[in-house]
């Protein structure tokens, strides 16, 4: 029987880079398809043209509700945005979104040779995937051990600290959503370097060169996704099932107002007190104080087991832009808050700075795509 593992790293390995000198990043989410291209010019990043749709029109719902396309639903809109956007390249590749596949990590005895890890990956993953092994595919990363700190490295009296497990970060990715990515891809005449699960994609754009333990937090319209880096690795992920789209039907139904209007009452005021309405802020702060509990849950279980507190938290997606979040957020986290600049990352004109600095959490995911594919 194939290894599963070999080939799954051999085709989706998330740190493999691309080629070519333009690509085309594609983020399908739950309630809009975003497009990002860039080129390669003098050996820089060049964002060429981006562009969004939203997909309630789609499903007979209103724009910004999670939807559930058919495929053909999906090849249409992703078709459209393409067009209205401009983008000249087939060059392209797709996220996975977290609902479709698995990330976690198994810790294995340190006397286990790295030759060994490929086949104990397997039966060792059957415990955290509620699937049979043969309907995902699997690829794995050993994680680096802890550093020594500066007093263990200058103190030859002290004992060297053996690590006594190996950390292994496995990700798994449904078979049935690759095929219907490849079927996209196909019925859109494009060509797909790879598939990526999309917090990669965000923490490639979102990162610089931070080298201790920061949170990512990713707040999309059905839920928002946690991610703890450390030297660009992913150590922890989590997924909190609340996001945009809830606080919009909670602010509709409370308030007795149309969708639409619920939306744009939370993009207009935020947290910020609406003279008009000063329920606002207080359902809306009932959903971010859920989603900030959850957190600390995620952060105090990481800190017990592993003694390591985050120095800094970065927010993307198209919730982080809320008005007064990060407000809320500085009282609530003893970090530094950071609102991600994704399009910081490639060379623009200078008069859509403020725009794309606005725009960019939204887009992360599809330019971290792109990113990778230009590597």
């Amino acid at each position: 029987m194939d290894n599963p593992v070999k080939n799954f790293f051999s085709s989706f390995n998330f740190l493999k880079g691309g080629d070519g000198d333009n690509a085309v990043g594609i983020d399908i989410g739950s309630s809009a398809i975003k497009v990002v291209e860039i080129k390669k010019r003098k050996g820089k990043a060049v964002l060429e043209t981006y562009g969004a749709i939203a997909l309630g029109s789609y499903a007979d719902t209103d724009i910004g509700r999670i939807t559930n396309l058919p495929l053909e639903k999906v090849v249409e809109a992703l078709k459209e945005v393409l067009k209205q956007s401009g983008v000249t390249t087939t060059s392209s590749a797709f996220s996975i979104p977290v609902q479709s596949s698995l990330v976690f990590t198994i810790s294995l005895p340190t006397q286990v040779k790295e030759s060994e890890i490929s086949s104990i990956v397997p039966t060792e993953a059957r415990k955290y995937i509620p699937l049979p092994i043969t309907e995902v595919s699997l690829d794995y990363f050993i994680l680096p051990q802890k550093e020594s700190s500066f007093e263990e490295v200058n103190n030859p009296d002290l004992p060297p600290v053996l690590p006594e497990k190996t950390e292994v970060l496995v990700v798994a990715i449904q078979n049935d959503a690759v095929s219907k990515y490849r079927s996209i891809v196909s019925q859109c005449s494009l060509e797909a370097g790879f598939f990526e699960i999309e917090i990669f994609s965000s923490i490639r754009a979102n990162f610089e060169h931070e080298l201790s333990l920061v949170l990512l937090m990713d707040f999309g319209a059905s839920s928002t996704k946690l991610s703890l880096v450390e030297f660009g690795m992913v150590k922890n992920h989590h997924t909190i099932n609340r996001g945009g789209a809830d606080i919009s039907s909670s602010i509709s139904k409370s308030l007795d107002i149309s969708f639409p209007k619920a939306e744009e009452m939370k993009k207009e005021f935020g947290l910020f007190e609406n003279p008009a309405e000063k329920r606002l802020a207080d359902i809306i702060k009932i959903h971010i104080d859920y989603i900030f509990s959850e957190t600390d849950n995620v952060l105090l279980g990481y800190e017990k087991k592993y003694n390591r507190t985050i120095s800094k938290v970065i927010f993307t997606g198209g919730g982080a832009l809320l008005k007064g979040l990060k407000e809320v957020a500085s009282n609530n986290f003893r970090a530094e808050i950071e609102i991600g600049h994704p399009f910081s990352k490639v060379g623009a004109p200078e008069f859509l700075g403020k725009v794309l600095e606005t725009t960019g959490p939204e887009f992360a995911v599809a330019l971290g795509l792109a990113l990778r594919k230009l590597q």
